[in-house]
């Protein structure tokens, strides 16, 4: 019984992780993926269902809801050109929102991850994708954030190298570029869910400046907490 209830617990723990990246890599509120079900009839899933899925609240939810999560995860895998005038007509700040980034869910096949799929990770009967397994937890994500600062300045002071490195920054959001640009010059950290929100960015980041050369946000996070450790030494 301890076993089930434990691999329940870990599902809905994974379940929430995912929910939450998706949105943090997309930099969605938890109103874009209920209205783009809604807006394409792809079956209910309400704003309050999306939050606590994220928050890892939500216990029991119905199968619709995995339905309506994977067809508009379908959706955004083949792009926008085929739904843009529908969006354009219906919610034209939902197509604003979504032109900015509507990255998809996929799995270690490349394909986007379906209904079946998604019910099983919340269950705990299969494992995250690899893209989204790192579980960064809070305390780690305050060293990394100041292994990420010593790591892409090169151990210079943010003022020499700020203008290179904010350039470096693929993300055009406000929000996220000055969250940024505080966590690099040590005015806060990260908290664990945005560092793992932000790591394919910040691995973006790391290759425009040449640092080196690797594969995979996967191997990035490998690299920064081994510079932690370095700094920690």
């Amino acid at each position: 019984m301890s076993n089930y209830r434990d691999r329940l617990s870990d599902g809905r723990r994974a379940m929430a992780h995912l929910i939450h990246v998706w949105h943090e890599r997309n930099g969605w509120s938890h109103k874009v993926l209920p209205a783009l079900a809604e807006c394409l009839d792809l079956g209910r899933v309400h704003n309050s269902q999306i939050s606590n899925l994220r928050n890892g609240k939500l216990s029991s939810p119905g199968p619709e809801v995995f339905l309506a999560l994977a067809q508009a995860n379908k959706i955004l895998d083949k792009g926008l050109e085929p739904i843009q005038d529908t969006l354009k007509e219906k919610h034209p700040e939902l197509l604003k929102v979504l032109l900015d980034s509507s990255l998809p869910l996929e799995g270690d096949n490349g394909e986007p991850l379906g209904a079946g799929e998604l019910f099983e990770i919340f269950l705990g009967l299969a494992p995250l994708p690899s893209s989204f397994d790192w579980f960064i937890e809070e305390q780690e994500a305050v060293k990394l954030s100041a292994a990420l600062s010593d790591l892409l300045c090169d151990g210079l002071p943010w003022r020499n190298c700020r203008a290179k490195v904010m350039e470096a920054y693929p993300s055009t959001k406000t929000y996220r570029r000055e969250r940024f640009a505080a966590v690099m010059s040590g005015l806060r950290d990260y908290t664990a869910e945005e560092l793992d929100g932000e790591l394919f960015d910040l691995y973006s980041t790391y290759k425009k400046l040449s640092l080196d050369s690797l594969d995979g946000a996967d191997s990035f996070l490998k690299v920064l907490r081994l510079r932690e450790k370095i700094l920690k030494d």
